[in-house]
C-alpha cells in the first residue's frame, strides 16, 4: 500500500542490518566544515561526512564539542560501516572526524558479530560519560530483529569506550510476534537526581524506564509515553518547568520521498502524560503531536531524529539529519539513504519549541552559534592573566583552575548576559559564580542551589538527594533585565538538577567572580557572553483570502461540470449537499494505480484549497489503510495526497508523496496534525519564484479554526498539477467519506 507500516519499515531495517554486517574500520580524515566566520551553512557535517544520521552533540570538559552518529559509511563510495563515528569541533561549524567509538572487533558479549550500533546518545552520569546505543542483533534470537539498548562508559567524550556486559534494556518479545523495536535510546536526569531512559519505535511505541544510579540498568516498570506506529527517536528536555518529548514521525528512509519530521508533546513529569498544543495525548489512537521541524520546500526533506545543545549565549539549537532531495542515496539508488547532519536554531514561542521560528531547515548562510564569550577561560596555561585574586589561593593544574576564596575576571560584563562554568566541589562546602553583586552558589552543606542578591534577598532550590558535590557539574547563570535565572545540570543538555530565579534591584553591570568557601573548588570552561535575543513571533503560515467560486464546489446540485475522473467510481455521488464516496479497496501507490481520482484544474498563481471530510474510522482497531482527503496530481506516479488515514491502531493525517525515481515510483510521506471524525484539510500552493517549482504545503484542523501546518512537497516547474479528492485504501469494513465542500481561495498576502 505504500503507507507507513511495520512491514515496509522492517524490510528497510533488515536491509540495513545485512549491509552493516560488513567489517567496520576506524577510517581516517579530517573535515573543514562550511564555516564562514560568524556564519555557517548546512550540512555542518559536509567537511568530514556525506552522511551522519541520528546525530547528538555534547560539550566535553576540554571545551570542545563532540558529535556522534549512527552506523553507516561516512563517504560516498567508501562502503565501510562505522561503529558510531565521532567528530570534534571548537565552534560547532568546522568538524574533524576522530574515528569510531568502537573498534572492528569491539562489541558487548550479548551482541552477535556484525551487529550495528544505531542512534547513540551520550550523557554524563556521575563523573564519567555514558553512551546509550541501539544494538541491532543479539544472541537472544537466531532469527535476528532482536534489538537491545546497550551502554558503554568512558572518562571523556572522546573515549575510550567500554561496553557494559549486560544490555540496559534487553530484547522484548512483541505481542503480535517478533521483537518490539527496542531502539533509539535517549537519557535524561531529573531534578530529583533520578535518571531515565526513553526508547522505542513504531512497533511497540516509545517507553521510559528509570535507571540505576550508575545509568547502566533499567529498574522498575516502563511507562508508555508515545503510541506505537507513529513515533520514534525520542529526546526529552526540561524547559521552564515542563518536560518536552521530541519524537520523529513517518518514514526516515524513503529516499526522495522521505517525509520524516519532528513533533513534540509536553508534560509536568518525566513519565508523562505528554500532550500536544491542543491537549491531545501522544498515547491516543488519534495521536497528538505539535510540529517542531518539517521540510519547507528547499533542498532538505526528511528532517528528523534530533539532538539538542545550548550555545554560550544561552540560545538553544537542534541537530538532526535530513536528505538532499537531489542526492538522496549514498551510492546506488535504494541503498543507504544519505542523511548528513544539520543544525538550526531552536526557538521557544508561547511555550512551544519550533525550529528557526517555524521556518524549518535552513539553506544558505546562517548566523553561527556562540562558542566563545567576551570572557572565555579554558585555563590552558598556568598563568592567571586576566584574573585578579580577591581572596584565597588559586592555581592552574592540568588545564583546570583550583582554589578557595574569590577570583575576579578583569573583563567588564554588563547588560543581558549568560555566565557559565564547569564546577566541581573538590573540598569546598560551597562554590559558584558572582555576577556583579549577585552570588549563585552550589551549597553542598545546605544541599541547595542558592542565589543571593545585593539586598540580601535569596532564592534557592534543593539539590537532589545524594548529590555528589565531588562530581563535575555545569552551572549557568542568565541575567535578562532584572531577572536572574540559574541552573545546575550534569552536562548542559536540558536536564537540570536545580533551577532558581531571582528578581534583581537593577540590571547587572560589573565583573564575574569565581567563589569557593570551606575548601578547594575546581573550575573550567568559564565564559561570559551577551545573552541571546529570543524570537517572539513565529513566521507566518498560509492565510486564506477571497473564495474563487469558479474553481470551487459546494456540492449543492450534483458535481460541477469542471470535475474530471481518473478511473471513475460509479459509487461516488452527490446527495444532501455533500459528495459521498464509499472508500475504495484500491490505492494509488506503487505500480497498481487502481484507485479513482476526482480532479479539476487549478488556478494560476498562489492559492489554498480546502475541504471538510467526515470519515468514521473508529479508534484502536486495525483498518489499514482506509483514507480520504485532498490530492495534488500530475499523474499516477507523481502526486501529493493529504488524507486522514488508519495506520494500524492509529488515526493520522498523512501527507503522502509519490514521484518517479530511477525507473520506478517511490512513495513516502509526512504527518500533519491529528484527525477527528470530521477533519478540515488544506493544501496551500505557491510557485517558487527562484525555480518555478510548485510547492504544496499541508495543513489540518479538528475544528476549522485552529490549524496545524506541516510539510511541503514539490512538483517540477514544467508540470501542471491538478487538484482534487480521493477516498481509497481499503473496502473493509465498509465506510463512506463525506466531503462537504471543495473550496479554492486566493492566498492572503497580508
Amino acid at each position: 500500500m505504500g503507507h507507513l507500516r511495520r512491514g515496509g519499515a522492517l524490510a528497510a531495517v533488515l536491509a540495513l542490518l545485512l549491509a552493516a554486517s560488513a567489517p567496520a574500520t576506524a577510517g581516517t580524515g579530517t573535515g573543514t566544515g562550511t564555516g564562514t566566520g560568524t556564519g555557517y551553512r548546512n550540512p555542518v557535517s559536509a567537511g568530514f561526512a556525506d552522511t551522519f544520521a541520528d546525530p547528538v552533540v555534547v560539550r566535553g570538559d576540554d571545551g570542545f564539542w563532540y558529535a556522534y552518529g549512527t552506523t553507516d559509511p561516512l563517504r560516498e563510495g567508501e562502503r565501510v560501516f562505522h561503529r558510531v563515528p565521532t567528530a570534534r569541533s571548537a565552534d560547532l561549524v568546522d568538524w574533524t572526524y576522530l574515528g569510531d567509538a568502537f573498534g572492528p572487533g569491539q562489541r558487548p558479549s550479548y551482541a552477535v558479530p556484525g551487529a550495528a550500533f544505531w542512534a547513540p546518545d551520550v550523557r554524563r552520569i556521575g563523573d564519567r560519560w555514558v553512551m546509550y546505543v541501539t544494538v541491532t542483533d543479539t544472541t537472544v534470537s537466531a532469527e535476528g530483529g532482536d534489538f537491545a539498548i546497550g551502554a558503554a562508559t568512558a572518562p571523556t567524550p572522546a573515549g575510550p569506550w567500554t561496553f557494559a556486559d549486560q544490555p540496559v534494556v534487553a530484547p522484548r518479545p512483541g505481542g503480535g510476534g517478533g521483537w518490539l523495536w527496542t531502539i533509539d535510546p535517549s537519557g535524561f536526569t531529573d531534578v530529583d537526581g533520578r535518571s531515565y531512559l526513553y526508547h522505542g519505535s513504531y512497533y511497540g511505541g516509545i517507553s521510559v524506564t528509570e535507571l540505576s544510579a550508575d545509568g547502566l540498568r533499567a529498574v522498575g516498570e516502563p511507562t508508555l509515553v508515545a503510541i506505537d506506529n507513529k513515533f520514534e527517536g525520542a529526546y526529552v528536555l526540561r524547559h521552564d518547568g515542563w518536560y518536552y518529548l521530541f519524537a520523529s514521525t513517518a518514514n526516515c528512509c524513503a529516499g526522495p520521498a522521505t517525509g520524516y519530521s519532528v513533533q513534540v508533546g509536553r508534560s509536568r513529569a518525566p513519565r508523562g502524560p505528554f500532550v500536544d498544543r491542543t491537549g491531545t495525548p501522544l498515547t491516543a489512537s488519534r495521536a497528538g503531536g505539535t510540529p517542531v521541524l518539517t521540510q519547507n520546500g528547499n533542498r532538505w526533506i526528511g528532517a528528523g531524529h534530533n539532538g539538542f545543545l545550548t550555545d554560550l549565549s544561552g540560545q538553544d539549537w537542534i541537530v538532526y539529519h535530513a536528505i538532499d532531495r537531489s542526492d538522496p542515496y549514498l551510492d546506488e539508488p535504494f541503498g543507504v539513504n544519505e542523511r548528513p547532519m544539520l543544525m538550526d536554531r531552536l526557538d521557544w514561542i508561547d511555550g512551544w519549541p519550533t525550529v528557526d521560528a517555524g521556518a524549518g531547515p535552513s539553506e544558505g548562510d546562517r548566523r553561527a552559534p556562540v562558542t566563545r564569550g567576551r570572557l572565555d577561560a579554558r585555563f590552558d596555561s598556568a598563568d592567571l592573566a586576566g584574573w585578579r585574586p580577591e581572596a584565597g589561593t588559586w592555581r592552574v593544574t592540568d588545564g583546570r583552575l583550583t582554589g578557595v576564596g574569590a577570583l575576579t575576571g578583569r573583563t567588564v560584563t554588563g547588560g543581558d548576559l549568560r555566565a557559565e562554568t564547569h564546577l566541581r566541589l573538590a573540598g569546598a562546602t560551597a562554590a559558584g559564580l558572582r555576577v556583579d553583586r549577585v552570588d549563585v552558589r552550589v551549597d553542598a552543606a545546605a544541599g541547595r542551589l542558592v542565589a543571593t542578591g545585593p539586598d540580601g534577598r535569596t532564592a534557592s532550590a534543593p539539590l537532589p538527594t545524594g548529590f555528589a558535590a565531588a562530581d563535575r557539574h555545569h552551572l549557568a547563570v542568565e541575567v535578562r533585565g532584572r531577572q536572574l535565572v540559574a541552573e545546575l545540570s550534569p552536562a548542559r543538555l536540558g536536564d537540570q538538577l536545580a533551577v532558581v530565579s531571582l528578581r534583581l534591584d537593577r540590571p547587572s553591570v560589573g565583573r564575574l567572580t569565581l567563589v569557593a568557601t570551606g575548601g578547594d573548588a575546581e573550575f573550567d570552561n568559564v565564559s561570559v557572553a551577551p545573552l541571546y535575543r529570543p524570537a517572539r513571533r513565529a513566521v507566518a503560515t498560509p492565510r486564506v483570502g477571497d473564495l474563487l467560486p469558479t474553481w470551487s464546489d459546494d456540492f449543492a446540485d450534483g458535481l460541477d461540470p469542471a470535475w474530471r475522473w481518473v478511473r471513475r467510481d460509479p459509487a461516488a455521488g452527490v446527495s444532501g449537499g455533500a459528495l459521498r464516496w464509499p472508500v475504495q479497496g484500491a490505492d494509488l501507490t506503487g505500480a497498481g494505480n487502481t484507485a479513482g481520482v476526482l480532479l479539476r484544474d487549478a488556478p494560476a498563481g498562489d492559492y489554498v484549497v480546502e475541504t471538510r471530510v467526515t470519515l468514521d474510522l473508529g479508534e484502536e482497531t486495525v483498518r489499514n489503510y482506509q483514507q480520504a482527503g485532498l490530492v495534488a496530481y500530475v499523474d499516477d506516479d507523481r502526486f501529493a495526497r493529504l488524507a486522514q488515514v488508519a495506520i494500524w491502531n492509529t488515526r493520522q493525517v498523512e501527507y503522502g508523496y509519490e514521484l518517479p525515481f530511477a525507473g520506478q515510483p517511490v512513495y513516502g510521506g509526512s504527518i500533519v496534525g491529528t484527525p477527528a471524525t470530521t477533519t478540515w484539510l488544506r493544501l496551500a500552493h505557491r510557485v517558487d519564484p527562484a525555480n518555478g517549482e510548485h510547492e504544496f504545503r499541508a495543513g489540518s484542523s479538528r475544528d476549522g479554526r485552529t490549524w496545524t501546518w506541516g510539510a511541503v512537497w514539490t512538483f517540477p516547474a514544467d508540470t501542471t498539477p491538478r487538484i482534487g479528492l480521493v477516498a481509497h485504501g481499503g473496502a473493509e469494513p465498509a465506510v463512506t467519506a463525506q466531503f462537504d465542500y471543495f473550496h479554492v481561495h486566493r492566498t492572503d498576502g497580508r
